[in-house]
């Protein structure tokens, strides 16, 4: 584990601890599961867009029809 210091407004701190303590979480545990939880949520991100182009474009070049909206609305 690495500390970090880091410095809030009065008000700001006085939030953070009533936050933490509703979680009854330290301070330092509460921010670390919050910025932990982000670095996870920007990774899925990158790794679901990564997916998402990394599958090619669909072209359909063959001649073929494009599918009528009444199917692809289908429910």
């Amino acid at each position: 584990m690495k500390n970090i210091t880091i410095t809030l407004s009065e008000e700001t701190a006085k939030w953070v601890r009533v936050w933490a303590a509703e979680q009854e979480k330290s301070v330092s545990a509460a921010l670390a599961g919050l910025v932990e939880e982000k670095r996870r949520d920007k990774l899925n991100r990158r790794e679901a867009l990564a997916r998402f182009f990394g599958g090619g474009l669909q072209v359909i070049s063959d001649g073929s029809c494009y599918p009528a909206r009444k199917v692809l609305h289908e429910r």
